[in-house]
């Protein structure tokens, strides 16, 4: 099979599924248009599995259709691509690393894959000391706000195995804490809610510095389950 004929395959599989009513539920989770086939994961694990097993798809050869996947419109056709380097961990090295960077580039538009990556994928390079953390480092000034978001979800993984980062990470992160785009923001203050779950008081010396010029979703998010009492200490100030 080449790739070509791999994605000819995943999108007859995908029309053949289509769901509209699928589609209309979950697009209310997404700003703006949600195009997609309306696949269930159940549909979308069993075709992964088949092109694995029975047609002996290789990672190889997913990687080499990722880029028209990645860049294909279809929510569902960027999804085969992030199973099979899910289930195919044991052969990440650096050059998977370096093609799955140029995703961002190719077509990664929304929050959902970009979490994909950070809570399932991106993680795993970390851990298995493929890369570290300062090979994010210009993922910082991505053009790309959803590869820029990628990098603090990748470190909440990071964090809970490794609560020595925390701190750190603060310094390498602070120049999201001024990115001018929403899901930036959304992801920034995630990785801030985690990091306050484990090292509260660092977490809240971060905050402080920043509760006067950092937008506000940032804090909706870092101080969610904070008491109301503490959540005050990071109102901004009354001009």
């Amino acid at each position: 099979m080449t790739s070509k004929e791999l994605i000819a395959d995943i999108r007859a599989y995908c029309e053949a599924h289509a769901d509209e009513a699928l589609v209309k539920k979950y697009s209310r989770y997404f700003k703006g248009e949600y195009n997609a086939y309306g696949l269930t994961q159940l549909l979308l694990e069993d075709k992964v599995r088949q092109l694995q097993e029975d047609k002996c798809v290789s990672l190889e050869l997913m990687l080499e259709a990722a880029p028209e996947l990645i860049a294909a419109p279809k929510y569902e056709e960027a999804s085969f691509v992030f199973r099979m380097l899910d289930i195919n961990k044991k052969q990440y090295n650096r050059e998977v690393f370096d093609r799955i960077a140029a995703f961002y580039g190719v077509g990664i538009r929304n929050w959902a894959h970009a979490d994909v990556l950070g809570m399932m994928i991106l993680p795993v390079f970390l851990e298995k000391g493929i890369v570290t953390p300062d090979d994010f480092r210009p993922w910082l000034s991505a053009e790309n706000p959803f590869q820029r978001r990628s990098v603090p979800v990748t470190f909440i993984k990071h964090i809970k195995k490794h609560h020595e980062a925390i701190e750190p990470f603060f310094a390498f992160l602070e120049p999201l804490m001024s990115d001018p785009i929403r899901e930036v923001h959304q992801g920034i203050g995630w990785y801030l809610r985690e990091a306050w779950k484990l090292a509260p008081e660092p977490t809240e010396a971060f905050l402080l510095k920043w509760k006067e010029t950092a937008a506000r979703l940032i804090f909706q998010y870092a101080c969610e389950k904070m008491t109301k009492e503490k959540k005050e200490l990071f109102r901004r100030s009354k001009k």
